[in-house]
């Protein structure tokens, strides 16, 4: 059997509402006919892979549930590792993880079953594994730390805008996210138990916002995570920033389809196309989360028109290193997603242990440029403290003019070059 493509035939992705985060959404219906109640279009047509991996922990972990419920986005939302209790049934814990455990936590615990079947059942070293389950080191706080590293809460007009470039703002959706990254830049938002999705007035409140700044070009939703919103919630806010007609592109930040692909059904995409100019932005981490399901989301994204770009966060021991950046990069480019940002990971509290050097995010940069194409090749940035916004940082391949007036150049070999400089007077 091929690991790799296990195709499951009768397997369907379906909405239902169980297993929804809880909501303080009321959705406004217009004088038309309410179809919010139908079941949306049928999916059983939409076969969705599962690989041999993900089968086996569903066999051993879930037995009795069938693959139908498995590649139900809302059962793996429902049916997600919350608690150390039931994390340690699938994985060992080590030391460093017990030690949390004993001592409380800063960020609850979620994983979705199906990015739980990916995990290392013995190796705590594992990259994506030390990426979601929390180890003592992350309640050590380190000089410089902040719970809002970014300074967003000062850029905040309004509940759930952050408006702090002059032709863009972030919309923050929600709170929830289907799965929790341990260095996550906005763990003072989700750590709140019992996280909620909005309620539909405070959208309404920064929506207005939006619709009173004629200079806001580009509307980036994120949260939380946006896609853990059931369509028509979805929708209703995608509309009304549709609506609005100095609005032009908008975009989707989401770590959904690496951690729960099934969520890109259909039925989703179909609304999603109504919405052009829509862009994506993911989160990816690492090589080992390039799965044939997580393929088959972005090929879905894809296809239905929506140009896809990855952030990434540099990781110290996970993701730090030139040779697993760049079979990631490559990866993404396969699966049709652009390497758009790689980020020096923000200073929240108890990052220390994830925190690399910028020289090593440099040397990272340098070892990938003029080894590969360009398109695989991300911006380096830092999201400075206090507000700054993103910083580029790129090696040094400009040394300065030379006697002659001429620039001195380094290739990506390290190799001089010159270039004659015209002062023409501008």
């Amino acid at each position: 059997m091929k690991t790799d493509n296990l195709l499951v035939k009768d397997s369907f992705l379906y909405e239902t509402e169980e297993a929804e985060p809880p909501s303080t959404f009321q959705l406004i219906v217009s004088e038309q006919k309410d179809t919010s109640n139908q079941i949306e279009e049928a999916e059983q047509h939409s076969i969705f892979p599962v690989s041999e991996k993900s089968l086996l922990f569903l066999k051993e972990h879930f037995p009795g549930v069938s693959i139908k419920e498995w590649n139900n986005w809302r059962w793996q939302i429902k049916n997600s590792f919350t608690t150390f209790e039931s994390l340690k049934k699938v994985i060992n814990i080590s030391d460093r993880e017990k030690e949390f455990y004993i001592k409380g936590n800063l960020l609850p615990l979620r994983i979705t079953p199906y990015y739980a079947s990916l995990l290392d059942r013995d190796n705590a070293n594992q990259a994506i594994r030390r990426s979601v389950v929390p180890e003592i080191r992350e309640l050590i706080v380190s000089p410089g730390e902040e719970p809002d590293p970014l300074g967003e809460e000062n850029d905040s007009p309004v509940n759930h805008i952050v408006h702090r470039y002059p032709d863009r703002a972030l919309f923050l959706a929600t709170g929830f996210c289907s799965t929790y990254c341990r260095y996550c830049t906005r763990s003072h938002m989700v750590s709140k138990k019992d996280k909620c999705h909005a309620s539909q007035l405070e959208w309404i409140n920064a929506i207005n916002y939006i619709k009173n700044h004629p200079e806001i070009r580009d509307v980036i939703v994120s949260g939380g995570d946006p896609l853990t919103l059931p369509d028509a919630k979805l929708e209703f806010l995608l509309s009304s920033l549709r609506s609005i007609e100095h609005v032009e592109i908008i975009r989707i930040g989401t770590k959904v389809p690496v951690v729960l692909p099934q969520r890109i059904t259909t039925t989703l995409l179909k609304m999603l196309k109504k919405y052009h100019p829509l862009f994506m932005s993911v989160h990816f981490t690492h090589p080992d989360e390039m799965t044939i399901e997580t393929k088959t989301a972005f090929n879905r994204i894809a296809d239905a028109g929506i140009p896809i770009g990855s952030q990434t966060v540099l990781l110290k021991g996970i993701n730090d290193n030139v040779e697993t950046f760049t079979k990631l990069v490559h990866e993404l480019l396969k699966a049709r997603v652009k390497p758009y940002y790689l980020y020096q990971c923000d200073p929240i509290p108890g990052s220390a242990h994830f925190r690399t050097s910028v020289n090593k995010g440099l040397e990272i940069i340098k070892g990938i440029r003029g080894f590969t194409s360009g398109y695989a090749i991300p911006h380096y940035v830092i999201d400075a403290p206090g507000g700054g916004g993103k910083i580029p940082l790129l090696p040094d391949y400009f040394e300065g003019k030379n006697e002659n007036n001429e620039l001195v150049l380094h290739n990506y070999m390290n190799r001089k070059y010159y270039y004659p400089e015209i002062d023409n007077g501008f």
